[in-house]
C-alpha cells in the first residue's frame, strides 16, 4: 500500500517531535542519574523531632541511587560507619517527606553497636538503607538529596 506524499510528510513530522521525548520527565531514561557526593558539616548527628531515637547521622554515604519502579521509586544509599556493628539503618525524610524548592532530602541514619566493636574492612562495615516513593511524590521533586555525618550524595533529573 502506498502511502500519499502528504502522509509520509506527515509521518516524519510526527516521528521528528519524538526527540523532544528525551529532554520530558516522561522519559524513563531521563529519570534520576548517578549520585554525585558533596562534603558538608552536619548541625547536628541526632535525628530531630525524634528525642527518643538514639540513631545518629552514618559517617560516610558512599553510594545513593534512584531505582526506577512501577508507580514511583526506591531511593537506596550506602553508608560506611566507623566500626563494625552499626545497625537499624533507615532514610529519614526531613521536612516530614516534603520536598523544598524541589530538593526533598533524607538523613541516614544508623544506631550505635552494643558492646566492643571491631574496625575491619570497609565492606564488612556497610549498611543500606532505602525508602520508597510515589509517582505522586516524585512529581514535584527535581532532585533527591541523602546527609550523613561527613558527606551527602545527591541526584538530580
Amino acid at each position: 500500500m502506498r502511502l500519499p506524499v502528504s502522509g509520509l510528510l506527515i509521518l516524519a513530522l510526527v516521528l521528528a517531535g519524538c526527540g523532544r521525548i528525551r529532554e520530558s520527565r516522561l522519559n524513563p531514561f531521563n529519570w534520576f542519574g548517578r549520585s554525585q557526593a558533596t562534603a558538608v558539616v552536619a548541625s547536628e548527628s541526632a535525628v530531630p523531632g525524634r528525642p527518643g531515637d538514639p540513631r545518629v547521622l552514618v559517617a560516610d554515604v558512599t553510594d545513593m541511587e534512584v531505582a526506577r519502579q512501577p508507580g514511583g521509586a526506591i531511593v537506596r544509599a550506602t553508608g560506611l560507619p566507623p566500626t563494625q556493628g552499626w545497625w537499624d539503618a533507615a532514610l529519614v525524610a526531613e521536612n516530614n517527606g516534603e520536598p523544598v524548592d524541589g530538593v526533598l532530602t533524607y538523613r541516614f541514619v544508623v544506631d550505635q553497636p552494643h558492646g566492643g566493636a571491631r574496625i575491619s574492612t570497609p565492606q564488612s562495615r556497610e549498611v543500606t538503607a532505602a525508602a520508597w516513593l510515589s509517582d505522586v511524590k516524585l512529581a514535584n521533586v527535581s532532585q533527591i538529596v541523602v546527609l550523613g555525618a561527613a558527606n551527602s550524595r545527591s541526584s538530580r533529573r
